[in-house]
């Protein structure tokens, strides 16, 4: 047994070795995925984990200190009404315009409270794939019979995925739900509209800080987007409002935190820095704030220690793989192009796979999508690829995998290809 251990560090050794020995650095290609790797990192940390991983983040640990088990377990729970279950889980999309990476935080929050693995995995499918602003654009720049598909699909998949994978793994799944320790929470015994305003809340400041353009000049999104800050500070003031009153949190510094901020942006009228020194404010009022507020910070630290590290390295591999929108990494784009052509099964198959494992910000998809079909790609690889893609992606697997293991990640991510491409095929047909 001894010796069968240091047999494998010296394998680990040598192969270390190996690959640093042949490590092709002066090829073209190489040195180009590398920079795209890091290149993918880069925009991510900027643009994704400030506005869109730590609002997540608070939500996640809000759920977990605030929110029932009871309540959870009665309506997302594996012996809940399923019509009810799955009815929210599948449309939560609508609400929460988050790519892959975003609803993780969230859907470990629920799925740790006690929510069954059929209505978690529908809400972690459905989270991504059914942003309402991102199926409009794709309706309009792509076509009107795409985006009715996409829409139709993704809630249709959720409900799905959700039913088959309670189906494969009740029985282990209802050891988990009895394994789970009741967690005493919401001490204070606020009403239920305030919980639904308090979390309506923290969902707003995530959507709205978060809001992409649709490309119009006019209309109801575009003015959505060009006031999205002023609803967010909006928003953060309400936040703010309710920690006093309902979460007696310390008022003197929530002024003080709130003159910083007005004379931060006033001064520098930086979105990126106020928002930052929003966040640090929050971290201290609730570091200082009742024992609940601790509790929340400290739930809050917890889920994002076991998450960030799993995502940056995931963008890493996939920036080294497939590069960033409209760059190439290690793979050539060319290839991609050749492969999605034309509405085989293998096009569409091929098209899932690359969306599953490639990582797609919220948006994003309907541009490389709109380049993949002037390149020569099939319709049905086209909705395979948006239907797959948003919804997973290498960084987010890596994060699933932690949280249920690698069975029901690798049955989960099948589920989401197999009938990607199956959809595809049948709409490429028709």
């Amino acid at each position: 047994m001894e010796l069968k251990k240091e047999l494998k560090i010296l394998v680990t050794f040598v192969g270390i070795f190996i690959l640093f020995y042949y490590l092709p650095i002066g090829n073209q290609r190489f040195d180009n995925a590398i920079f795209e790797a890091l290149e993918l990192s880069k925009w991510y940390a900027r643009e994704h984990v400030l506005l869109c991983l730590i609002p997540a983040f608070f939500i996640a640990g809000a759920i977990s200190v605030f929110i029932k088990q009871e309540a959870v377990l009665r309506y997302l729970g594996s012996s809940a009404n399923k019509v009810l279950a799955y009815g929210v889980a599948s449309v939560s999309g609508a609400i929460l315009a988050v790519c892959s990476c975003t609803v993780l935080p969230l859907f470990a929050g629920i799925y740790h409270q006690g929510a069954g693995i059929g209505p978690a995995t529908a809400f972690l499918y459905s989270g991504p794939a059914i942003n309402v602003l991102a199926i409009i654009l794709t309706a309009k720049v792509i076509g009107l019979e795409i985006g009715i598909a996409r829409a139709l699909f993704a809630i249709i998949f959720s409900i799905i995925i959700g039913l088959l994978m309670q189906m494969l793994f009740k029985k282990s799944d209802m050891e988990r739900l009895y394994n789970i320790p009741v967690v005493e929470s919401n001490k204070e015994g606020r009403k239920i509209w305030q919980e639904i305003v308090y979390f309506g809340t923290l969902v707003c400041i995530l959507v709205f800080a978060n809001w992409g353009t649709s490309g119009e000049t006019s209309g109801f999104w575009n003015v959505v987007y060009q006031n999205k800050w002023y609803l967010t500070a909006f928003f953060s003031i309400v936040l703010g409002l309710i920690l006093i009153f309902w979460f007696k949190a310390s008022w003197i510094l929530e002024i003080v935190f709130a003159l910083i901020l007005l004379v931060v942006h006033l001064i520098w009228s930086n979105v990126t820095l106020t928002f930052t020194l929003g966040v640090v404010s929050l971290i201290i009022i609730l570091a200082t704030g009742t024992e609940e507020l601790k509790n929340w910070l400290s739930s809050t630290w917890d889920f994002a220690k076991q998450i960030v590290p799993l995502l940056f390295a995931g963008v890493l591999v996939a920036g080294f793989l497939l590069g960033r929108p409209g760059n190439e990494g290690i793979i050539p784009n060319q290839w991609v192009s050749t492969l999605v052509g034309g509405n085989s099964i293998f096009a569409n198959f091929f098209a899932s796979i690359v969306g599953a494992f490639m990582y797609f910000a919220t948006l994003t998809e309907v541009p490389i999508v709109q380049g993949l079909l002037g390149s020569g790609m099939g319709k049905g690889p086209a909705l395979a690829l948006l239907l797959s893609g948003p919804a997973v992606s290498l960084p987010s697997l890596l994060v699933i995998n932690k949280i249920l293991g690698l069975k029901k990640t690798i049955a989960y991510v099948l589920l989401v290809i197999i009938f990607s491409s199956l959809v595809g095929f049948v709409f490429g047909m028709l």
